[in-house]
């Protein structure tokens, strides 16, 4: 063989280890680059191969390392009409480099790359055209709005293939073409699409009605494409429903051919090429099933959920006809995907109906609507909850159950809300089994390093559950406020060991947060919660951890502001506690930065509720001198506005003895101007406007001209724009 080939060779042997592959990249990318200029055609497809695939597993780091050599040599090889294999080849590998890129790198070449890929779509051959398709709608994706500029040119070819493309032979383009109309679609946007986009319609309605045989690519194509634009066109495509429905519906409730046999017989399912049977084993039965149906069937309750969520009040008339196909299929153990596309769905059901309603579009149905539609979909979802055997599913069944109970709020009954704390309660129990089953893993003889990558995926889908519990926790407290109180108690012996050493970061975190929830929605009815929790609250604020140590720090300014004479006796701790955070040397860097604006943020509330417990003469101005904070755009906005009614009643403490700190405000005042609506209200900033034509009128005319010195000249001039408008 030629030395190109045995440098595909060589590539394919350096895959093993993608270490050694980042490490060598220049000198790979070298060798694999040199070998496009081989004399031998299959030499030439080898290495563009290669390219195709390097781009897929190490990017982005190739496409930002190597952008100028790589696409300039895919472009060239577009040339090669010679060999339309390579050209075909060539188009593909602009996919996969497109696929892992920003913009910014694609933008400079997209002039030489676009006109290549017409020039394939007018002269090449089949093959060549699909591949130009393919590599078009990844180009357009990822440049997005920079493809304006090439739509009126591309379009219309895109168009005589989606119109003249119709024999059998051409399924596929058409089905690509498709494809990538929907893609350009989507990059240009709505207002470039909008009078293509019609006619693009009336072709797919024609074709929707036609008769298709089983085999043809052009229904699961279709059904995505309608999506796409659908997303580009928002309301404007609610028209078209009426004819999109009907066979997505279809495709949504499609059977799957099954073949059923014992685990331990002999008799192999036939796993024949022509009908693809994928094989999966359910308890002591071995499952055979066609793959196709699965994935038009994943397809389709995919674009369901698609619509539910572009079309929101739109998607109504739907959903008596949605929700029965779906709510099944969150217990569809034959293919995941049917399930994750079905839990996603249960959120936009319920939001559609209720924004409806909300809009007086919902045909007449009032809240009693929601409410049983919420009835049917929560238990199911509980439900479900409770069988499902992928971890990775059940946290996005936990996400989409607490988006559920947002929506539905109070009108989830006592039963309900039983069932899902009992469900939570299940869900912590499994988690934790299946954490000592890790640890046993890895205590194992034969424990490599394969095994360890394996287990570190599976914990962080286990910080996934844990994360989710803690969110619905949260939304329950929230919705129910002291109601919930009764549930919170008889969870406390499920959280309270999530407060140990011993456990993740993550676990402590989440704990520190559902009772920084219950402080803080339930108020008095939490004070009998405070001896337990507290002491748990001043260690956590010095964890290791930042994201514990912001949790624990905003708990303790929630229990300043609700605590009462309850906390009064720990207020000389919780300041010991937030000094050591606030004086942290890296307080300020970015991993630190939330936990200190917490902190500076629990500090002003200890000085608003709690002044006669410290010594405010020394604290107040050391508060001030942690202004403004930056980071936590929440947390500002309260803590700046707390700064501003003190100014506005002349805080002797805050403005110091001869009025020494007002420097120190005006420049606060004016960080925080300077930052837009990052920092504040738009009625604080209308405040603090008000407070600086006050000082400037007010303060003798020396010691507003030294404080204007002390500022930085982009300050002044946000002060002077206010104060001159």
């Amino acid at each position: 063989m030629r030395n190109g080939i045995m440098n595909q060779k060589l590539i394919v042997a350096y895959f093993g280890d993608f270490q050694v592959m980042i490490k060598n990249l220049e000198q790979v990318v070298t060798m694999v680059l040199n070998s496009f200029q081989d004399t031998h055609p299959r030499a030439r497809w080898a290495a563009i191969n290669a390219i195709g695939q390097l781009a897929t597993d190490l990017g982005p780091d190739l496409q930002v390392q190597f952008h100028q050599r790589v696409l300039p040599a895919l472009a060239g090889a577009m040339d090669d009409f010679n060999n339309p294999r390579v050209q075909a080849h060539a188009a593909s590998a602009v996919l996969n480099f497109s696929e892992n890129c920003t913009p910014d790198i694609l933008t400079p070449y997209l002039d030489g790359i676009v006109s290549k890929l017409l020039v394939l779509l007018q002269n090449g051959k089949q093959m060549v055209q699909e591949g130009a398709l393919t590599a078009l709608a990844s180009v357009a994706d990822s440049s997005q709005e920079q493809f304006q500029k090439y739509y009126d040119a591309v379009m219309p070819y895109l168009k005589a293939i989606l119109i003249n493309a119709n024999d059998k032979a051409n399924r596929m383009l058409r089905a690509k073409a498709m494809e990538c109309i929907s893609l350009v679609g989507m990059a240009v946007g709505k207002d470039k699409f909008r009078d293509d986009a019609k006619q693009v319609m009336e072709v797919l309605m024609s074709l929707q009605g036609s008769q298709m045989e089983a085999d043809d690519p052009t229904t699961s194509y279709m059904l995505q494409a309608w999506a796409r634009l659908c997303k580009c066109l928002g309301q404007d495509f609610l028209p078209y429903m009426n004819v999109v429905m009907p066979p997505l519906l279809q495709s949504a409730q499609l059977k799957p051919d099954v073949i059923i046999t014992s685990a331990d017989s002999d008799n192999e399912i036939d796993e024949s090429d022509d009908e693809s049977m994928e094989t999966i084993t359910l308890g002591d039965k071995r499952i055979g099933i066609k793959t196709s149906v699965l994935e038009e069937k994943a397809t389709a309750c995919n674009m369901l959920c698609c619509y539910a969520d572009e079309l929101k009040e739109g998607f109504f008339p739907w959903i008596d006809q949605v929700a029965p196909t779906l709510v099944p299929l969150l217990k569809f153990y034959f293919h995941e995907e049917v399930r994750k596309a079905a839990v996603s769905a249960m959120p936009e059901l319920l939001r559609s109906a209720k924004l409806a309603i909300e809009k007086g579009v919902a045909q007449g149905r009032n809240e009693t609507y929601i409410k049983q539609l919420s009835d049917y979909i929560v238990p199911a979802l509980v439900e479900a909850l409770h069988k499902e055997p992928d971890t990775e599913i059940c946290a996005s069944m936990l996400d989409a159950l607490n988006e559920c109970i947002q929506v539905s709020g109070s009108l989830l009954d006592e039963n309900q809300v039983r069932s899902i704390v009992d469900e939570i309660k299940q869900v912590i129990t499994a988690s934790s089994s299946r954490k000592t089953e890790r640890a046993e893993r890895a205590k194992a003889e034969d424990f490599d390093a394969e095994e360890g990558e394996l287990l570190k995926e599976e914990n962080e889908q286990e910080e996934e559950v844990f994360d989710q519990i803690g969110e619905i926790l949260g939304t329950l407290i929230k919705t129910f406020k002291a109601a919930f109180l009764p549930f919170f108690e008889e969870m406390s012996s499920y959280l309270m060991p999530m407060w140990g050493k011993d456990k993740t970061a993550e676990e402590r975190r989440i704990a520190i947060c559902i009772f920084d929830d219950v402080a803080e929605q339930c108020r008095e009815a939490a004070l009998k919660y405070y001896d337990t929790y507290l002491p748990f609250l001043l260690e956590a604020c010095n964890d290791e951890s930042p994201d514990v140590r912001q949790a624990a720090v905003y708990g303790l300014g929630v229990c300043a502001e609700f605590g009462g004479t309850v906390i009064k006796p720990l207020i000389g701790e919780a300041l010991s506690r937030l000094n050591v955070v606030i004086r942290h040397p890296n307080a300020l860097q970015p991993e630190n930065v939330m936990a200190y604006d917490n902190a500076v943020s629990a500090l002003g509330k200890i000085c608003q509720f709690h002044r006669d417990s410290i010594d405010s003469v020394q604290i107040i101005p050391a508060w001030l001198s942690c202004l403004p904070i930056k980071g936590d755009h929440i947390e500002a906005k309260a803590v700046h506005e707390l700064l501003c009614s003190m100014v506005e009643r002349s805080d002797m403490e805050l403005l110091g003895p001869n009025n020494q700190y007002i420097p120190k405000i005006v420049s606060v005042f004016a960080e925080i101007l300077c930052a837009g609506k990052d920092l504040a209200t738009e009625q604080t900033i209308s405040r603090i406007v008000n407070l600086l034509r006050q000082l400037q009128q007010t303060l003798p005319p020396a010691v507003f001209a030294s404080t204007w010195q002390s500022l930085q000249p982009q300050q002044q001039l946000a002060i002077q724009s206010v104060l001159t408008s």
